[in-house]
C-alpha cells in the first residue's frame, strides 16, 4: 500500500511535466505560423512598424559585424593554418583544402553565427520582454490584464525582434563564410591568381547542388531557431495571463536548453545529409 501510495503522487507529476513540455513546443509551434504569417502581411511594413523593424535590425546586425568578422577570421586563421600544416605533415596536402571548407564553411562557422546571434541578441530580448510583462503586470490595477495587447504586441514587439535575430543569422553567416573562403585562398595559395583555376575547381566540387542546399537550409533553420524560440514563451505567458510571468522570470534558462536542442538536432541532421 505504501508503494502505490508514493507511486502516484510520482505519476502525476510525470503528467504535469510532458502536459507542460508538449505544451511548450505547441506554443512554440503556434508563435513560428504567427510570426511567418506576420511576415507576409502587409501592415507589419507600415511606416511606424517599418522604423521599429529596421531599427532593430541594426542593432542586431552592426554593432555586432565588425567585431564577429575579425573574430572569426582570427579563429579561422588558426584553424586553416593547423589544418595545412597537418595535412602536409602526413602527405596529404591535396586535401587541405577541402578539409578547411568542410569543417569551417559546411559545419563550424553556421553553428558559431546561431550561438553568437542567439546570446548576443534573442535571448536577451526574451528576458527584457519577460520582465517588461512583469512589471506592467504588478503595475497594472487587480483583475486586469496589464493593458495587453498580443496582436499589437506580435507587430510591433516580437516580430520586428524575431526577424532582426533571422536575418543577423543569415549576415553574419554569409559574411564570415565568405572571408573564410578568401582567407583559405590566401593561406594555401598565397598573394597570387594562378591557384584560382584549382581553388574554384575543388570549392565548386564540395559545394555540388545538395550541399549547397543542406547548408542554405541548415542556416534557415538555425535562423527560425534563434528567432523564434527565444520570443515564444515570453509571447504566450503575456497573451494569455500576465501574472504568470512571476513564477517565470528566470525562464530564459528553459529557452536556451531548449533552442540548443533545436540547434543540435538540426546539426546532426546536415552532418547525416552532407556524409551518409
Amino acid at each position: 500500500m505504501i508503494t502505490h501510495a508514493s507511486l502516484f503522487p510520482s505519476l502525476l507529476r510525470l503528467q504535469r511535466a510532458t502536459v507542460v513540455w508538449l505544451t511548450s513546443w505547441w506554443r512554440l509551434l503556434q508563435f513560428a505560423v504567427l510570426i511567418l504569417s506576420r511576415g507576409f502581411t502587409p501592415s507589419s511594413y507600415r511606416k511606424d512598424n517599418r522604423q521599429v523593424l529596421a531599427c532593430q535590425i541594426v542593432l542586431s546586425t552592426a554593432p555586432n559585424l565588425l567585431w564577429f568578422s575579425i573574430l572569426s577570421a582570427l579563429i579561422s586563421l588558426v584553424i586553416i593554418r593547423i589544418v595545412v600544416v597537418t595535412a602536409f605533415s602526413y602527405g596529404l596536402s591535396g586535401y587541405a583544402l577541402e578539409m578547411v571548407v568542410r569543417v569551417l564553411v559546411l559545419e563550424l562557422i553556421p553553428l558559431t553565427v546561431a550561438l553568437f546571434v542567439a546570446l548576443r541578441t534573442t535571448l536577451p530580448a526574451g528576458v527584457e520582454f519577460a520582465q517588461k510583462r512583469l512589471a506592467a503586470a504588478a503595475a497594472a490595477p487587480a483583475g486586469s490584464t496589464g493593458g495587453v495587447d498580443a496582436n499589437e504586441a506580435l507587430r510591433t514587439e516580437f516580430f520586428p525582434r524575431a526577424a532582426a535575430g533571422m536575418f543577423a543569422v543569415w549576415l553574419l553567416g554569409a559574411v564570415s563564410c565568405i572571408l573564410t573562403l578568401v582567407l583559405t585562398y590566401l593561406v594555401i595559395y598565397g598573394f597570387t591568381p594562378y591557384g584560382l583555376p584549382g581553388y574554384t575547381r575543388v570549392v565548386g566540387q564540395i559545394f555540388n547542388p545538395s550541399v549547397a542546399l543542406i547548408l542554405v537550409l541548415k542556416i534557415a533553420f538555425f535562423s527560425f531557431a534563434v528567432g523564434l524560440i527565444p520570443l515564444a514563451s515570453s509571447y504566450f505567458d503575456a497573451a494569455a495571463n500576465p501574472s504568470v510571468l512571476r513564477f517565470r522570470a528566470t525562464h530564459g534558462l528553459a529557452d536556451m536548453v531548449r533552442m540548443f536542442s533545436v540547434i543540435l538536432l538540426i546539426e546532426v541532421a546536415s552532418l547525416m545529409g552532407n556524409y551518409y
